[in-house]
């Protein structure tokens, strides 16, 4: 019988190539989505088929990490094998206008799903997606395992107390309980409102001729940025461990935004010193300045390795932006012909 695995966030960024992996490998896999009066499944919806298909092999639930009994009767429904929590309020900027729901989503929605399965009594095994950002004001570089935490942000603060929970699930009820501290991950199914994402949009619509300027913040913030589809193996190998344990999922490579807009504006032809400006608006209360990951406990004891570098990142996802940036010039020039 195939492995069942629940994840929550599945219709992020992780989550799809996460969804992907999974079924990939045969298991079953359960989704956790809100309900909304729109449709957010874009990044899944090449791997759904009708539930009722025999060959079905994904599945979608009802169900917010604010719900705590709501989370129990999915978990009772599904009883998966693995669980993986990436499910979030994962905007660093946003969690400063949003303390109090960053907390209840990230720090309590964590706690509410841990303590539903260990209700449950349910023999699965857990993953919880720390961030880099709870490493925040660093005291040293890199950052390991071991490093202390110093967040600087909502976000960062209740990831803190999630990753902390995780662990003390795991030693007071001896359950299978795992951290990943994931440094910054991307791909072109992130998010535009992040900065990777949206240098690479706004880049490829300049290109296009439907974009004049580029806003952003602190362009000397530095971050250890990798291939999201590359990370998501690490979550899966935690828990095909004999046992439980935290491990740092990075590249070692710290890069600037300076070098993303570098890499992105030069794949097309452009100098984005005549189109990038700062606001002031995009500058937090509290800046983290340098994150830098420490994973060779993640190479020599899981075997893991990100195989696409920093430069391979941001041109693949340069090249996914500017194609859709041709199909909304196509778009544009229809409707201004029509409209003539």
């Amino acid at each position: 019988m195939a492995r069942k695995a629940l994840i929550t966030g599945i219709t992020g960024q992780d989550g799809s190539y996460l969804a992907e992996l999974l079924l990939e490998k045969g298991y079953e896999v359960h989704g956790l989505i809100r309900r909304s009066s729109s449709f957010n499944t874009d990044r899944i919806e090449h791997l759904y088929r009708d539930p009722h298909d025999p060959e079905a092999r994904m599945f979608l639930h009802y169900g917010d990490l604010t719900d705590g009994a709501g989370l129990r009767q999915v978990l009772t429904a599904v009883e998966p094998d693995e669980i993986y929590n990436l499910g979030a309020q994962s905007h660093v900027g946003v969690s400063f206008k949003q303390p109090v729901y960053t907390a209840q989503v990230v720090a309590l929605g964590t706690t509410r799903l841990l303590e539903a399965i260990h209700d449950l009594g349910l023999p699965v095994r857990f993953y919880q997606a720390s961030s880099s950002e709870m490493f925040g004001k660093v005291v040293e570089t890199p950052q390991s395992e071991t490093t202390p935490f110093y967040p600087r942000s909502p976000y960062a603060c209740a990831k803190v107390y999630a990753f902390h929970q995780t662990i003390n699930y795991r030693e007071s009820y001896d359950m299978f309980c795992a951290n990943g501290i994931m440094f910054n991950h991307e791909s072109p199914r992130r998010g535009e409102t992040f900065v990777t994402r949206k240098i690479t949009r706004a880049a490829t619509r300049i290109k296009q001729g439907l974009q004049k300027k580029l806003y952003l913040g602190n362009l000397d913030a530095k971050r250890d940025w990798g291939f999201a589809g590359d990370y998501v193996e690490a979550m899966w190998l935690m828990l095909q461990q004999d046992e439980p344990d935290d491990f740092v999922v990075a590249t070692g490579e710290p890069h600037s935004i300076r070098d993303i807009l570098d890499i992105a504006f030069s794949e097309l032809d452009l100098d984005w010193n005549d189109h990038v400006e700062i606001d002031p608006r995009y500058l937090r209360p509290a800046e983290v300045n340098i994150l830098q990951g420490d994973a060779s406990k993640a190479r020599e004891v899981l075997g893991w390795k990100p195989k696409v570098d920093f430069e391979g990142l941001i041109r693949l996802m340069v090249e996914s932006d500017h194609a859709l940036a041709k199909e909304e010039r196509v778009l544009v020039t229809h409707r201004a012909n029509a409209d003539s």
